[in-house]
């Protein structure tokens, strides 16, 4: 029986690939929120960094105290990281809604990440706490989106 400090190797995978991920958001979100000039957005953009940071923190202390070394670099997925780069081009621009859209997309993997992972670890002692990532992952998705859509 799985607990949580007895975690799968399946479950501890799941979660690595979430450091990975939110770390790559967090960092993200922070180089968008450095270069647009829209102050409203540029806070957001803070503050969903900030909690991507506060849930890769998280998890890596689960991670470690299974007894594993939590990922501390970003993700390996390239579904982000040409998300972010494309990103980091478009702020450039100026352009806030294609910032917003390449948000938009970069919260899609993101999801599509704690989905993954939610369903491969049903069950999990962990699964209360990523759903609550994932609800939060999915306000801040669906907030993008909204404000993407007003700029339209």
């Amino acid at each position: 029986m799985e607990t949580v400090n007895n975690l799968q190797k399946n479950t501890i995978e799941g979660l690595q690939d979430l450091i990975s991920i939110n770390i790559d958001s967090a960092e993200g979100f922070a180089k968008a929120a450095e270069n647009i000039e829209n102050k409203d957005i540029s806070a957001y953009f803070r503050r969903c960094g900030a909690r991507r940071s506060g849930f890769a923190n998280e998890l890596k202390r689960v991670v470690n105290y299974n007894g594993e070394d939590a990922k501390d670099s970003g993700s390996l997925k390239a579904k982000m990281h040409r998300w972010w780069v494309d990103l980091r081009g478009t702020v450039q621009d100026g352009d806030e809604h294609a910032i917003l859209a390449e948000a938009e997309r970069g919260e899609d993997a993101i999801k599509g990440c704690y989905e993954e992972v939610l369903k491969d670890t049903t069950g999990s002692p962990l699964n209360g706490v990523l759903h609550q990532h994932y609800a939060s992952v999915k306000q801040d998705h669906d907030t993008i989106r909204d404000m993407r859509d007003a700029r339209a």
